[in-house]
């Protein structure tokens, strides 16, 4: 029944507000706090992080001090007034969004040549792990007490690395919703690595070892009990992997396809180029897909351990690829932001409102961004599972 009624929400999504870009930047990363705040997070290709009412997509202040490309934005899972955010420039910031404007409340850093291309923080906001781009041979896990330094200090509390897990850049890590010391990892070297951190040192740690044969793009927990995860690739791959006992002679392959662009079948002649993300939805106990097209068409896919179903399509919203999107299971209302630098709010049978400008813009060729990155050559390498 509950299904049912999704479904429903899903096939009456329309826009109901459109933010127009101020200025030519992309949107690449949104990000929403769990609960008692209004504020939504972007961070964009100018290497700023913009604050926007949830609601009404107003932009309500902004946070500068990144030097490079932001690799993510995460909300504290603990406090909607904590932000997180990653950059290349060697950081991860932590930021009061009760001020915006205002300098980070604490910076991570490591050793000066790490340059972060992916982030999370844990569940219960003690731990913070990043990805680093491939350093000579080397490519590193660090973590960080989270926690506020004594003070509030300039530099949080470095808690040690794992060097030996990948061979490349790391491009996506994602810790367990539920687990404080699960955490997932993928890389350009095409594995997919699952810790324990109760468990000590990194060779203990790594329990179990799976291969998405290609450069990772993404990683959900999803599953009933969160035990299963979805890796997505940066060439359209697609594979789904219970994880419930990594302790076993195996993981077990629930789906796997190198290009699940071919598991669906759109109606009309639209064309499925992309996928933007997948997220689990716990009261629908399923997996919500999020594929799309260069000029904007969305896709709602439902996915299982069977393929991919088409839910629903979305047209008339953006003009360029989405990059990225959150589904708010409360509202039934669904966020996108993409490379025309729209931000978009969908509601099931809502009427368009416009915010700000007018004109819409179509792909930013100004800003010379790659349309999906870290698509370098990947050299494939067998990995047996740890003993």
């Amino acid at each position: 029944m509950i299904m049912d009624t999704l479904e429903s929400a899903f096939k009456s999504l329309s826009i109901a507000r459109r933010l127009q870009p101020s200025e030519a930047t992309y949107i690449l990363e949104l990000s929403c706090a769990s609960s008692g705040s209004d504020v939504l997070a972007v961070c964009c290709s100018n290497h700023s992080v913009r604050l926007h009412s949830r609601e009404t997509l107003r932009q309500v202040g902004d946070f500068q001090g990144h030097t490079a490309p932001v690799c993510g934005v995460r909300f504290s899972h603990l406090s909607p007034h904590q932000l997180f955010t990653g950059s290349a420039d060697g950081t991860l910031r932590c930021w009061d969004v009760r001020r915006p404007g205002s300098d980070a409340t604490q910076v991570f850093r490591s050793d000066p040549t790490h340059s972060y291309c992916s982030f999370d923080v844990s569940c219960n906001d003690r731990v913070l792990c990043a990805g680093t781009e491939q350093v000579r041979e080397d490519s590193f896990l660090v973590f960080w007490d989270a926690r506020m330094v004594q003070g509030g200090g300039e530099m949080g509390r470095l808690l040690g690395v794992y060097s030996e897990s990948h061979s490349d850049d790391i491009t996506t890590v994602k810790f367990h919703p539920r687990l404080v010391d699960r955490l997932a990892s993928g890389a350009t070297d095409g594995l997919v690595n699952v810790f324990d951190l109760s468990l000590g040192g990194e060779e203990d740690a790594l329990v179990t070892t799976c291969n998405c044969n290609s450069s990772a793009s993404s990683l959900s927990w999803t599953g009933k009990d969160l035990d299963q995860l979805l890796c997505l690739t940066h060439d359209e791959g697609l594979h789904l992997w219970d994880v419930a006992h990594p302790d076993g002679d195996d993981t077990l392959t629930l789906l796997s396809s190198a290009d699940a662009r071919t598991l669906v079948q759109l109606p009309d002649g639209a064309s499925l180029e992309y996928f933007v993300g997948g997220t689990w939805l716990s009261d629908e106990e399923r997996i919500l897909l999020v594929g799309g097209s260069n000029h904007g068409e969305l896709h709602l896919l439902d996915c299982s351990g069977r393929g991919l179903r088409l839910i629903k399509s979305l047209k008339g919203g953006h003009s360029a690829t989405v990059r990225c999107f959150q589904w708010d299971a409360i509202s039934h209302s669904l966020l996108t932001g993409g490379e025309d630098g729209q931000l978009l709010l969908w509601k099931a049978g809502a009427e368009e409102i416009s915010v700000g400008k007018k004109d819409s813009l179509k792909s930013i060729s100004s800003m010379q961004l790659k349309t999906k990155a870290h698509r370098k050559q990947v050299v494939q390498k067998d990995r047996s599972k740890p003993a």
